[in-house]
């Protein structure tokens, strides 16, 4: 763990040297001018938000169905999972940092596939939802392989692929899970997905959504970094990313490459090292945060 922890911080240092001091500059600015402009919007939002949300589509998936697939947060009276503790100090970090810097969407991806990225992204959510001031939508984006929706057995044709699309708004694929807590979910592979994803009707889909229902927070729940473009195609719609690794299956390079690339377009929060069988004391018992 010690020498994982320390090759990502050596290579985190070694690029911001080369990268850092221009390239700061302009994203702060950047940072700051879209901070201003979402409070505004923000602020007109909170008079009445949970009156905006009522009227989206409901689910209430069984408690033991989400256990099954790990999501461990969903339940929502009093815990002691260690799980469930891991996730909610995640969401803490997670919060805190968006704050600061003024940010709003979070992506959320991994160097190849199961990671445990969209599981990752879940449990955030539902951990998120446990504060009622706190509104959250999670954004399904893994076109190609998409699976949420098979997670809370749900099923139909319309999703949030077509609201990127331009073809129909949020209001009309949403399901509400919590009072807090909407997701965007597609129930096939969509073609041609990187396209899609830079699209120009992107921008106006999102920016729409947001002036509606004002969410404090948007997970995009992506596709793996390696497996496709869909993801660098997207990046720039994201204020930051967080990055999910596998213990003991994602390579050093891998990380390395993927942090890079990603560091060039948007903020990289950090890198969650996720599957430990074996934890320091320290970092807790589903996964590490660096």
């Amino acid at each position: 763990m010690d020498k994982i922890q320390a090759a990502i911080a050596k290579a985190r240092a070694a690029r911001e040297e080369i990268t850092g001091g221009a390239k700061a500059g302009s994203r702060e600015s950047y940072v700051a001018s879209r901070r201003r402009a979402l409070n505004k919007e923000h602020d007109v939002a909170l008079a009445d938000r949970a009156a905006i949300w009522q009227p989206l589509a409901t689910s209430a998936p069984p408690a033991k169905q989400m256990a099954k697939h790990r999501i461990v947060t969903f339940e929502t009276g009093p815990q002691t999972d260690q799980g469930v503790i891991a996730f909610d100090k995640l969401r803490t970090k997670v919060l805190q940092e968006m704050r600061i810097n003024g940010w709003r969407r979070l992506a959320i991806t991994s160097p190849s596939a199961d990671c445990g990225k969209t599981t990752v992204s879940m449990n955030l959510a539902f951990s998120l939802a446990k504060q009622p001031e706190i509104f959250t939508i999670v954004a399904e984006m893994d076109l190609r392989r998409p699976s949420m929706a098979n997670i809370f057995g749900l099923s139909g044709e319309t999703g949030f692929a077509d609201v990127l699309g331009g073809e129909v708004e949020f209001s009309q694929i949403a399901k509400r899970l919590r009072p807090n807590l909407a997701f965007g979910l597609n129930y096939a592979r969509t073609r041609n997905s990187a396209e899609l994803l830079q699209s120009s009707t992107v921008g106006r889909a999102l920016a729409e959504m947001e002036e509606r229902f004002a969410p404090d927070l948007t997970i995009f729940d992506m596709p793996p970094m390696l497996s496709s473009d869909d993801t660098m195609a997207f990046m720039g719609q994201v204020d930051c990313v967080l990055l999910v690794a596998a213990a003991e299956s994602t390579s050093l390079g891998e990380i390395d490459v993927c942090e890079r690339d990603l560091a060039a377009q948007t903020n990289v929060m950090g890198v969650l090292l996720n599957k430990c069988r074996y934890l320091d004391k320290e970092s807790g018992n589903t996964g590490a945060y660096y």
